[in-house]
Formats: structure tokens, C-alpha cells, sequence
């Protein structure tokens, strides 16, 4: 079960983690790079993740997720977390050779099933969500294990530069980025395949627990 309303939008920030950033050799970003996922991705915990035919490079994300909820536009970055409802513990599951292929990355990200989230935990509970502990267990296996303290920019930043040019609604989700370790990066490389379990877990707010298979 999805543990949240279907958000209006679901904003996602590419290449916000240092430690992300050294392992593809980039140079770090200037401001926040925002990218979408479409809100037919979204599935709750337990559900699968459903790889379509045409996806033959099928990758995992741990993500720290904000879930707005207060309308904001032109917020600035000392109000910005004003505007937060509450995080979720998310995976970005990405489509890499739609994601590469396409040049622009919204129709590799957006695949149905592949924004798994939960559960959501209020703001309130959370008093430091940029001191968290953030990984990806993959069949048993630790892949990424990182900090939300790696963000480059932080979930204050993301919120008041994205309201710069779109308002921002009570439900809609923002995905922060990723640490390193997903598994296109990896030497060799560790794909998702049907068969395999993914569970991310974030430092206070829980986990999620996703099997993959083939459509």
C-alpha cells in the first residue's frame, strides 16, 4: 500500500550526493539538477518492481523522499522547511539504457513500479534529516551505505530553488538523490534481474522490502 495520496508531481534532484558525483568522475553541480518521475511509478512496500520488456539495464537508488505539506512558492531557504510534511524512505529505480539512450532521463525514471516509498514519518519525528544513515541491500548484499550528511545541496536548498519556478503543492513528493554504489557504476556491474529483493533503509525511518520481476 502506497503510504501517502498520489502527489501532484513527483520532483526528483540528479547528482546531489558527493560521493555520487566521484564515482562517475563529474564535477560537482552548481545548483540543484531537477528531473521527474512520473506518479504512475509509485508502489508501496512489499509491491513489486516490475521490469518491462524493453528495460535491459535495471538499477536501484536509495533515496531520502520529502513529502511536502504546505502550497509554497518563492520559499525562501530559511522557510523552506516550513513546507515539509514528512520523509519516506524511497528507490529510484531507473531504467539506465532508456535513461542513457534518451539523452534526458524522464522516460528511463518513470517505468511503472519504479518509485517504491514508505513509510511516511512526520517531520516532526525526524530532528536532523541531513544526519541520516541511507543504504541499499540488494539479495543480502550492502551496495550503497552512505549519509544524507553527502547531500550537496541540502532538502532547504532543494525546496526553495524548485519553488523558484514552480509552485510547490501539499502532497507532492521530492526525491533527494542518491549516495554511490548503484549498481551501473559498479566494476563489474550489479544490475536488478527477476529473482532479486531490494531494500532500503534509511537511519529513523524505516525500511522497504521490494522483490523484482519480470512483466
Amino acid at each position: 500500500m502506497i503510504p501517502i495520496d498520489r502527489p501532484g508531481k513527483i520532483v526528483c534532484v540528479g547528482l546531489n550526493y558527493k560521493d555520487h558525483a566521484e564515482e562517475q568522475g563529474v564535477d560537482l553541480p552548481q545548483a540543484p539538477l531537477f528531473f521527474a518521475k512520473y506518479t504512475t511509478s509509485l508502489i508501496g512496500p512489499g509491491d513489486a518492481i516490475v521490469i518491462p520488456p524493453v528495460v535491459r539495464q535495471c538499477d536501484y537508488e536509495a533515496e531520502l523522499g520529502v513529502v511536502i505539506g504546505t502550497t509554497v512558492r518563492n520559499v525562501s531557504k530559511e522557510n523552506a522547511m516550513e513546507a515539509v510534511r514528512g520523509y519516506v524512505v524511497a528507490n529510484d529505480v531507473s531504467a539506465r539504457d532508456l535513461q542513457f539512450a534518451d539523452g534526458q532521463w524522464t522516460r528511463g525514471k518513470s517505468p511503472d513500479t519504479f518509485c517504491p516509498i514508505g513509510p511516511l514519518v512526520p517531520a516532526s519525528e525526524v530532528p536532523d534529516p541531513h544526519a541520516l544513515g541511507i543504504r541499499a541491500i540488494v539479495s543480502g548484499e550492502t551496495l550503497q551505505d552512505s549519509t544524507t550528511a553527502n547531500l550537496i545541496f541540502g532538502i532547504d536548498e532543494i525546496i526553495s530553488y524548485a519553488s523558484l519556478t514552480s509552485t510547490l503543492e501539499a502532497g507532492d513528493l521530492i526525491l533527494t538523490g542518491t549516495p554511490a554504489g548503484v549498481g551501473i557504476f559498479r566494476e563489474p556491474k550489479r544490475l536488478l534481474e527477476p529473482g532479486d529483493t531490494v531494500t532500503i533503509q534509511i537511519d529513523g525511518l524505516g525500511e522497504i522490502t521490494n522483490p523484482v520481476v519480470a512483466a
